[in-house]
């Protein structure tokens, strides 16, 4: 509680004197003056203290608000600000609404949030991205770009199937690259990119042929892009393979590399996994026969996928860190890890929220896995490994998610 600073008469005890104690107006010379002159004056007396009480309350409201924006007593901003930073910023929410606004604020170290890429359960015509705060529990849509407009999910021409959305995540960004518009054409000339700290959009470089149904990966902070189809099946266009350095000063151009030995990767949209300093993928989901293809960065080269890492590639693939690789059974709902050293692959768990899984994401010991039954967060930081479930936005089904820092609140 805020008391009254000792050194300011209080408004109440004032008003409680003067309407209780004559001895005040006894001694006091306005009992000399004409009636009139009293009124007159009493009038001016109730005016000083209300001016004086008014004074007194806006000096403690200004010094409510100075506490309530104090983040620890006794310490500058600055040096408080780095003592709270190196708290789990949960703990920060529930204690503080000054330590709450701190960590929202540009100047806090961002926690990691969920980037979703959501559709209306009722019409697959068009796409939204939202952002999971895992602190608050809440969801906050995207500022929309323009260009969103033109982006199709379903189309009377494939009532069987949703079209291709691809996106991944790189130093930081949220980058779309490939889509499909209303006449069936490549939507996107050129990446657009979600930049979560500032909440706006902006551009990549042209690619020499816009495409669907392409592979797309990331490497550090190096995105490639595989085979495709453009306007038109182009075999050149299927059989290459273009790197973009998104944080390379000169990164306003795409960097051809050695291309693919056949078009057989521009069937369907698929991950191209960054793995150890390699891209592994393979070209049709799920349990269907399918050839597998490993590029090697260093050596600039393709290579054969090693036969248990195929065999066991039967649904989405994420690796945690680009060093651990884990793979959704869609058909049974088992989570696998890779063994390299064994070409082999471990299970780790099996839950029915995991059938039909369409999209995995890794990262900082979290899978999140987008599924028939909706978007899913597996812990396999700890033992036994726990699932937990992420309630969606009432009327909408998720496409693709991603793991990015937090957007500050205002954006």
């Amino acid at each position: 509680m805020c008391l009254p600073d000792q050194n300011q008469p209080h408004f109440l005890s004032l008003s409680l004197s003067l309407s209780l104690s004559p001895s005040l107006f006894s001694s006091s010379p306005f009992m000399d003056m004409p009636d009139t002159q009293q009124h007159h004056s009493h009038l001016h007396l109730q005016s000083k203290f209300q001016s004086e009480s008014s004074s007194n309350n806006s000096k403690r409201r200004k010094h409510r608000q100075e506490q309530e924006h104090v983040l620890i007593a006794g310490l500058p901003d600055h040096i408080a600000q780095l003592c709270l930073s190196s708290v789990n910023p949960s703990l920060l929410f529930s204690i503080s609404h000054s330590w709450r606004r701190l960590i929202y604020s540009p100047s806090f170290p961002p926690f990691f949030s969920l980037y979703a890429i959501l559709s209306p359960s009722k019409s697959h015509s068009f796409i939204e991205f939202h952002t999971f705060d895992p602190i608050s529990h809440t969801w906050r849509i995207l500022p929309r770009h323009p260009h969103l407009h033109h982006l199709l999910l379903r189309h009377p021409s494939f009532l069987s199937r949703n079209l291709s959305v691809q996106s991944v995540s790189a130093a930081g960004r949220l980058i779309l690259l490939a889509a499909t518009t209303h006449n069936l054409s490549p939507a996107l000339p050129r990446p657009l990119i979600f930049h979560p700290l500032s909440g706006t959009w902006s551009f990549g470089p042209m690619l020499a042929a816009p495409r669907r149904w392409c592979a797309l990966g990331v490497l550090g902070p190096a995105v490639y892009v595989a085979s495709g189809i453009g306007a038109h099946f182009s075999i050149h266009v299927a059989r290459s393979l273009e790197k973009w350095d998104v944080r390379s000063p000169n990164g306003d151009v795409w960097e051809k590399k050695t291309d693919l030995k056949d078009g057989r990767f521009s069937r369907e949209a698929i991950d191209a996994v960054g793995w150890r300093q390699k891209l592994c993928m393979v070209n049709v989901k799920g349990d269907a026969a399918k050839e597998g293809a490993v590029y090697d960065v260093a050596e600039d080269a393709w290579k054969d996928m090693p036969e248990g890492m195929l065999y066991g590639w039967r649904g989405p693939v994420a690796a945690m860190e680009e060093e651990v690789m884990y793979v959704v059974d869609e058909a049974k709902g088992v989570l696998r890890r890779y063994l390299a050293e064994e070409d082999a692959w471990e299970e780790i768990l099996e839950n029915k929220r995991l059938k039909g899984a369409e999209q995995l994401a890794a990262e900082k010991g979290k899978l999140c896995v987008v599924s028939t039954s909706g978007i899913s967060v597996v812990d396999v930081a700890v033992s036994p490994p726990r699932i937990i479930p992420v309630l969606l936005p009432e009327g909408f089904e998720p496409v693709a998610v991603h793991v990015l820092p937090r957007t500050p609140v205002g954006h």
